[in-house]
């Protein structure tokens, strides 16, 4: 394994991002400083902004990073199912257990969106929650058509509940100061979103 002095600069960011990442579990991200970030890496500030040239640009490596690897554990998880809700599952399940495994992303991401400046890190949020519920409403109307979901259900507004049945668990999460609280509710949590969703049966007398 390298030591920290041979590592490579792409592996010197991606320390950086990581670190971002793990001091966001723990404090506001917005407080977070390049101070704060140089001694929980044990480097100088100076050799932090050899690889990055602003704290800007740092968070938008971490906002990056994060949105490279969620989006490949959606995809991973959605792969492997047998038809659309499922693979809806799969994704809900997936991103819990991102989050639980990088606890520091909800802020980071909550952060950036009530950024006051339009910042590249912001951009990335905004692009990145896009792409995500375009998944989302490709499956659902996938279900749909495949009689998995009610006729006439709204897509959008499916969409919207999915997305906010995650953020309300990691409210929930933060408010009680253990993230482990979302994977706990998870399950409950799809079961009753997929109750309002789902196809009415047919009762047989």
């Amino acid at each position: 394994m390298p030591t920290k002095r041979n590592l490579t600069a792409e592996a010197r960011r991606e320390l950086t991002v990581k670190a971002v990442i793990e001091l966001s579990a723990g404090d506001d991200p917005a407080t977070i400083t390049t101070g704060d970030i140089a001694k929980h890496m044990r480097v100088t500030q100076g050799a932090l902004f050899r690889h990055f040239p602003s704290k800007d640009a740092i968070w938008e490596a971490v906002i990056g990073w994060v949105g490279e690897r969620v989006m490949q554990r959606l995809d991973a998880a959605s792969a492997g199912a047998d038809a659309p809700l499922a693979a809806l599952e799969a994704m809900f399940h997936a991103h819990i257990a991102f989050i639980v495994e990088h606890p520091g992303v909800p802020r980071l991401m909550m952060g950036q969106l009530q950024h006051a400046r339009p910042t590249p890190a912001r951009r990335l949020v905004r692009s990145l929650l896009f792409r995500y519920r375009e998944r989302v409403e490709l499956l659902l109307s996938q279900a749909q058509a495949a009689g998995e979901l009610r006729q006439g259900l709204n897509i959008e507004a499916a969409a919207t509940q999915f997305i906010g049945s995650i953020q309300g668990l990691v409210m929930q999460s933060l408010m009680i100061g253990n993230m482990n609280h979302v994977a706990q509710q998870a399950q409950g949590a799809f079961d009753l979103y997929c109750h309002g969703i789902h196809a009415e049966r047919e009762v047989r007398p």
